[in-house]
Parts: structure tokens; C-alpha cells; sequence
């Protein structure tokens, strides 16, 4: 714990704070712009980091991450498009808050789940970095199948209401995550002909064109006008809210910590299957879905969670957990900092430095926020037939930029006008999410898993935490039954 605390001076120093305050804030408007992603923020901010120190570079990428990952709320809660693919489950109940003239009040939820989610991911990476790199090491294929399987099955509870068209969006979503090429024939699997599919459908290109360009179609329909003109009405989040949210951010945090540590699991994962939980876990879920802050609180605390604990397989081996986390790898190496076991002996102020800086940075934020929250809300009165447009010239420059290549922009349009005409069907989006980025997860672990137990099927029961994966996801497909029983006895 001393060696932690050496770091908290070097990351208070005003250079540092600077480079906070700045990447907090760039952040939070990068997340805000559909079709721009933290990633992309950082991958253009990396070349500038020659010149600088080690800690201030290191201390900028911080508040981009964690401000883009309450930026991504603001749009979700506001226009109903995720600002980032994190921000999809905060979509659900965030937007029907604003609907209900709740928009200050969600956008307040969203910034404080942020920022506990922030701090307790960054408590995780200060606190119990050994002991969750030692449980990150035992996942292998086979667990990793397991968790693919159990956030396929959060589906029923997402959508219990029309599981059909539920679990046919699922299947949906999986044939998309599987487009390209084949990771062990390398033959290519419905490309259609076209090179550019056989690297498959990049995971940004699909979520903008599914939750950016069906609103902008809808605001061109005359029915679909009115529900754009939401009056901004009402508070901001009370301390007793607050106080009745600490139950979900506990439950949320420990699950994005503990997806975190998953390398490519990411924080979209986290985001949805907190939801999912925190709607398994209510006594009453009837308003999930239609403005339960519970919602919003669970998907914004998930998503943040997952963001220091992502490093801790980079700092600790030298393995990224997602892209993100890569970037601040080559951050780190630009500066002759080499992630791995030598790391906290070589450089330990830079690195526990660097955790203070991810836990400052989710104050950063939340001062940040509040202050700018009302700003936030008036985006909500630009005119439909400028804000239309607007969506899709942005969306189409951010997918340009993020991929330098005009071949998403069609792949993104396409995707949006077929998500335009199934959700006009009554066939749910998020569904399709979620086949897409747990279909070639649960794929490429279960093939790994067949050549490890060369095509023994025990091997999927050969763990002891792939068999509390298997209990979890018996009792999440007949928690629903229990409910209706429970229900008819009462």
C-alpha cells in the first residue's frame, strides 16, 4: 500500500491535473459524438505523446477514457443513439426518462454511476491487482465460452416481453458477428464476394449504423417529429436517490471490474450484462425499460468499471484487455516503459501514479458533468429537420475518419436502414448487439476448447469455474419461471 500512495504526489502535480482536466473534457465531448469512439480519440492523440512526460501523457489518456465513457450517455439519454457501443444498455431507460421531461435527472444518474464506477475500477487496479491477474490467468476457452453463453441468455430477461423476436434478433446479430473469414479453414463465410468483409463487420460500423441512423430516419417521419421535442423539465439527482442507488452501483461495479480483467470482453459486455442483472435482481422490473433510473445507473456504472480494471492484465503481463488499453500500451512503450512484472519495480511512480490519475480523473469527470449537464439537455431543442441531417453527416464523417474507408459508410447506411425497418416490425435492436459481439466470442472459444480436448465434450465441464458458469446460466433461463410461479401462487 506505500508503494501506491508514492504515486498520489507525482499525479497531483500541476502538469498532470492539466493534462486531467483537458483529456476529462475532451473526452466527454469525443463520447458524445456518435461514430466517435475513445479509441479513435486516443490513436490521434498518441503521436503528440513523444514530447511529453511520461505521467502527463499517461494522465491525458485517462480522462479520454473515462470521460468518453460518460460522454457516450449523453446522446443515448438525450437523441436515443449511443454516443459509444458501452452507452447501448443506458439507451433502454435513459432516453425514456427524457421522454418523460427526466433528462437533467437522467443525464445526473448517468454522470454520478460514471464516475462510482470509475473509482471503484480504479480502487480495484490500485487495491487487488494481484489477486484478479491471478483469476484472469485461469480463464481459458472454456470459461470464456461459458461467459459468451451466459450473456446470450440475458436476452430473455432484456426481452421478455417478445422473446421470439428477441431471440431472432440474437440470431440475427450472430451471423453478423460471424461474417468474414474463417479462423481455422480461412475460407470466407458470407462475404458475398466482397474483400472488404473478410476482416468482417467492424463492431463501431455496425452499432452507429444500428442506434444512429434509425432515429434520423424516424425524425423524417411526421409522427416521429413530436417525440423529439422533449421539454427538459424538472431536478437533478437528490442524495436520497443517490443513497437508493448504492446497492446497484455495488452490483454493477463488481461485475464490469470482473469483466474487465477478460481480456476482449469489454465495456459493452460490462454494460449490458449489469443491466440484465440489476433487472434480474428487482423485485419489481415492470418499469425497466421505460425510465427505471436502475437501468441507467446499472449499464453507465458497468460500462465505467470495466475501465481500469481493463489494464490490469496490461500492466501486470503486458497483455491489452481491449483497444483502448492497447493504445496505453504504446503510449507507455513511445515512452520506454515496458508493461509487465518489471514495470512497478522499474517505474513505480509512473504506474501508481497513473492509478491515482484514473481515480482523479472520475472526480474530473464528475465535476465536469454536473457543471455542464443543463448545456447537455438543451441539445434536445435543435430543430428535427436540422438535427436529421445532422446525425447522419456526423455519423458518416466519424465512421469515414475512425476507418479511412468509404466501404463502412455503406455497411454503416445499410445497417441503419435495415435496423430502421425491424424496429419499425417491433423486432428490438439490442439483441443484435448482442449475437454480434458474443457469437464469434463464443465461437472461437468453443473451437479452442474442441482442439484442447481434442473433440471431447467434457471439456466444457472440466473447471470449476466453467461449472458455476454452467449453475449461473440454469438459474438465470429459470429465474422467469420461477417469477410466473411465484405470481400464480400469489
Amino acid at each position: 500500500m506505500i508503494e501506491v500512495l508514492s504515486g498520489f504526489v507525482p499525479a497531483i502535480m500541476p502538469d498532470s491535473l492539466f493534462a486531467m482536466l483537458i483529456g476529462t473534457a475532451a473526452g466527454i465531448v469525443v463520447g458524445a459524438i456518435p461514430g466517435l469512439t475513445a479509441t479513435l480519440a486516443m490513436a490521434l492523440l498518441l503521436p503528440f505523446t513523444y514530447t511529453m512526460d511520461p505521467l502527463t501523457s499517461l494522465g491525458m489518456m485517462a480522462g479520454i477514457y473515462n470521460g468518453s465513457m460518460y460522454g457516450g450517455a449523453i446522446p443515448a439519454i438525450l437523441m436515443r443513439i449511443p454516443g459509444t457501443p458501452s452507452a447501448v444498455a443506458t439507451v433502454f431507460d435513459g432516453n425514456a426518462l427524457a421522454m418523460n421531461g427526466r433528462a437533467k435527472f437522467a443525464l445526473h444518474v448517468a454522470l454520478f454511476s460514471s464516475a462510482a464506477g470509475s473509482a471503484i475500477s480504479a480502487v480495484a487496479l490500485m487495491v487487488l491487482a494481484p489477486p484478479l491477474v491471478g483469476l484472469a490467468l485461469k480463464f481459458g476457452p472454456v470459461e470464456y465460452f461459458w461467459i459468451a453463453i451466459f450473456g446470450l441468455t440475458s436476452v430473455s430477461l432484456l426481452l421478455s416481453d417478445a422473446p421470439a423476436k428477441g431471440l431472432t434478433s440474437a440470431v440475427l446479430g450472430i451471423g453478423i458477428g460471424l461474417v468474414g473469414m474463417d479462423m481455422i479453414s480461412g475460407a470466407g463465410r458470407m462475404t458475398f464476394g466482397v474483400r472488404h468483409l473478410y476482416d468482417g463487420v467492424n463492431i463501431a460500423v455496425l452499432l452507429t449504423g444500428l442506434f444512429a441512423i434509425p432515429p434520423a430516419l424516424a425524425m423524417l417521419d411526421t409522427g416521429a417529429r413530436a417525440k423529439t421535442n422533449v421539454t427538459v423539465s424538472g431536478i437533478g439527482i437528490k442524495m436520497a436517490d443517490i443513497y437508493r442507488l448504492l446497492k446497484t452501483w455495488v452490483r454493477a461495479g463488481t461485475i464490469g471490474v470482473v469483466v474487465g480483467i477478460m481480456p476482449g470482453a469489454g465495456g459493452n459486455l460490462a454494460g449490458i450484462l449489469s443491466y440484465a442483472e440489476e433487472k434480474r435482481a428487482a423485485k419489481d422490473a415492470s418499469q425497466f425499460g421505460k425510465g427505471d433510473p436502475r437501468g441507467v445507473a446499472a449499464s453507465e456504472c458497468g460500462n465505467n468499471a470495466d475501465n481500469s480494471s481493463s489494464l490490469i492484465p496490461t500492466l501486470a503481463l503486458g497483455v491489452p484487455g481491449n483497444s483502448v488499453a492497447a493504445l496505453m500500451m504504446g503510449a507507455m512503450l513511445i515512452q520506454g516503459l515496458n508493461p509487465g512484472p518489471a514495470l512497478f519495480s522499474q517505474h513505480g511512480d509512473v504506474v501508481y501514479g497513473f492509478m491515482w490519475q484514473m481515480l482523479l480523473t472520475a472526480f474530473i469527470m464528475l465535476g465536469l458533468g454536473y457543471i455542464g449537464a443543463g448545456y447537455f439537455a438543451r441539445m434536445l431543442r435543435l430543430p428535427t429537420g436540422l438535427l436529421a441531417p445532422m446525425i447522419l453527416v456526423v455519423c458518416s464523417i466519424g465512421t469515414y475518419i475512425a476507418s479511412n474507408s468509404i466501404a463502412d459508410v455503406w455497411i454503416m447506411l445499410l445497417v441503419g436502414i435495415m435496423a430502421f425497418f425491424l424496429s419499425r416490425s417491433g423486432y428490438p435492436i439490442a439483441p443484435i448487439v448482442l449475437g454480434a459481439i458474443l457469437g464469434p466470442m463464443a465461437e472461437s472459444s468453443f473451437r479452442q476448447s474442441m482442439l484442447i480436448g481434442r473433440g471431447d465434450p467434457m471439456i466444457l465441464a472440466s473447471s470449476t469455474i466453467s461449472l458455476i458458469l454452467i449453475a449461473l446460466i440454469v438459474l438465470v433461463l429459470l429465474f422467469p419461471l420461477f417469477r410466473l410461479w411465484r405470481q400464480s401462487r400469489g
